[in-house]
């Protein structure tokens, strides 16, 4: 921070009282955005000053504002939303969490959130900025943990019922193509599937499903492609999908032939854990049949970010009795990060061009044993995210028996899912979400508690250069100690 020497009240960069001393200081954010205000204590949390973009920089702002010696409160706003810079002291105000400062009258100009160089200087990428974690001991971590897991285990599944909404079954013997269609104009990339012959649930339906058989389909051409998802029920795909060399589990979604369900007096602990331990993306909550011979009854699709979502609402006024929270994502052992150069590479990070083929896409989403891949152009940056459950869009117009995954882009594939008539909801109209390295666990469990968000790409500050992803299954891996 730089300081010149102290004033008397009289400078169009205001803030202090007439006659009083004024020490210029030096306000930063550092995080990108297109209008950045700052508002605090100093302008009685009533008037915004803008901040100036740093020449050079795509992701720096900044003003010099006068105040007198003491200590401030202020917080950003940035493209509209009030933030606060996380790696600079912090306290909780009635204004939400903000920013501190205290004021000296030292003559040195004082500074917040940057580094002691030049501000037209100022290189993003060096130490001066990387970020300021907050020391967590292995007490906290297993204090934090220990208050999730009783919260979990002492509630039940019935946390999870909406107050009204639906949940789409479907009949074992129905064909694939309608089935396929159905997913596609529901919106949604799951069913279970119900046999009327045993009066059971005794599966789900999955994006993933309609990969493979798509993939195993593609080299007899697209006619007879068109004429066995036509004639080939649901329960004669899994027949076949047993007897072929397939994956019994991938990340995300379930390949195994037996139902996994949860009751709903089952524990959120122990539906968490289904989800973990069966790598699957849903667990449908049945009320078994009773002595009376009715039906088992589906009440509702349990997924991590149900489960997060009352994580994060019985927690949102008692977080500070979680400090694993105010870490930023960085300092923890959570999500898969892009290999440093030098560094030993641990899971491998896929990512792919806009023009690769969709074939590609699909390849690896079922070898790599990810749910998504990230679209990014030749300098890493993010485009686009594909997904499992985008393979749906191919339904439209019966698009999957005209084309070749082969010559297909990825492009191509995604223009198929952008059609504003679209009913594909479970994206809730944003498909990249987004979050940074410095960004701390419970922004990120926000996040991801919302419908339809099941991982978040780690993305640079302004270049938006991908340095890694983070999910639901990474979060609660982390918060219960469950290893991969």
């Amino acid at each position: 921070m730089f300081v010149s020497g102290p004033n008397t009240g009289h400078e169009s960069g205001g803030g202090g009282v007439s006659g009083s001393v004024l020490i210029p200081t030096l306000f930063m954010w550092r995080y990108g955005g297109r209008s950045v205000l700052l508002c605090g204590s100093f302008t009685r949390w009533a008037d915004n000053i803008p901040l100036s973009p740093v020449e050079g920089s795509s992701t720096l702002f900044q003003v010099v504002w006068n105040l007198t010696p003491g200590y401030h409160q202020y917080k950003f706003n940035v493209d509209g939303e009030w933030r606060h810079d996380e790696n600079e002291p912090i306290a909780n105000s009635d204004y939400g969490i903000v920013n501190t400062i205290t004021v000296s009258t030292e003559s040195d100009m004082a500074l917040t959130g940057a580094s002691s160089e030049a501000p037209g200087s100022m290189d993003v990428d060096n130490e001066f900025f990387m970020p300021v974690i907050p020391s967590l001991s292995k007490d906290d971590v297993e204090v934090s943990r220990y208050r999730i897991f009783m919260f979990l285990t002492t509630n039940t599944a019935y946390n999870l019922l909406p107050e009204s909404g639906k949940v789409v079954a479907l009949d074992i013997n129905l064909p694939v193509k309608q089935a396929f269609h159905i997913l596609y104009e529901q919106g949604i990339p799951v069913a279970p599937l119900w046999d009327f012959s045993k009066g059971q649930f005794v599966a789900v339906l999955t994006a993933l499903d309609f990969i493979l058989i798509l993939r195993e389909l593609r080299r007899h051409g697209p006619n007879l492609a068109e004429e066995e998802l036509e004639t080939h029920t649901i329960a004669a795909w899994k027949e076949r999908k047993a007897s072929l060399s397939i994956p019994t589990q991938v990340n995300g979604e379930s390949c195994t032939r037996n139902l996994i369900q949860a009751g709903p007096y089952d524990s959120l602990k122990e539906v968490a854990l289904k989800i973990l331990n069966y790598n699957v993306a849903t667990v449908p909550i049945v009320q078994p049949s009773s002595q009376d011979g009715s039906f088992p009854q589906l009440l509702h699709l349990a997924s991590l970010s149900g489960i997060l979502k009352c994580i994060c609402r019985h927690f949102r006024h008692a977080s500070s009795s979680l400090p694993i929270l105010q870490q930023p994502i960085c300092a923890i052992p959570v999500g898969t990060w892009v290999p440093k150069i030098g560094e030993p590479s641990g899971r491998p990070f896929a990512m792919l061009k806009l023009n690769a083929s969709l074939s590609d896409a699909l390849s690896l989403l079922v070898q790599a044993e990810v749910s998504s891949v990230p679209i990014v152009d030749d300098n890493n940056s993010l485009l686009d995210i594909y997904s499992r459950s985008d393979i749906t869009a191919l339904a439209k117009d019966r698009t999957y028996a005209q084309i070749s995954l082969d010559e297909m882009s990825i492009q191509q594939a995604l223009q198929l899912g952008q059609d504003v008539n679209s009913p594909r909801g479970f994206f809730n109209g944003q498909r990249c979400q987004m979050c940074l390295r410095s960004d701390t666990l419970h922004k990120v469990m926000e996040r991801l508690a919302n419908p339809g968000v099941r991982r978040l790409v780690i993305v640079e500050a302004g270049s938006k250069r991908v340095e890694g992803i983070i999910s639901l299954s990474d979060v609660f891996r982390f918060l219960l100690g469950v290893k991969a």
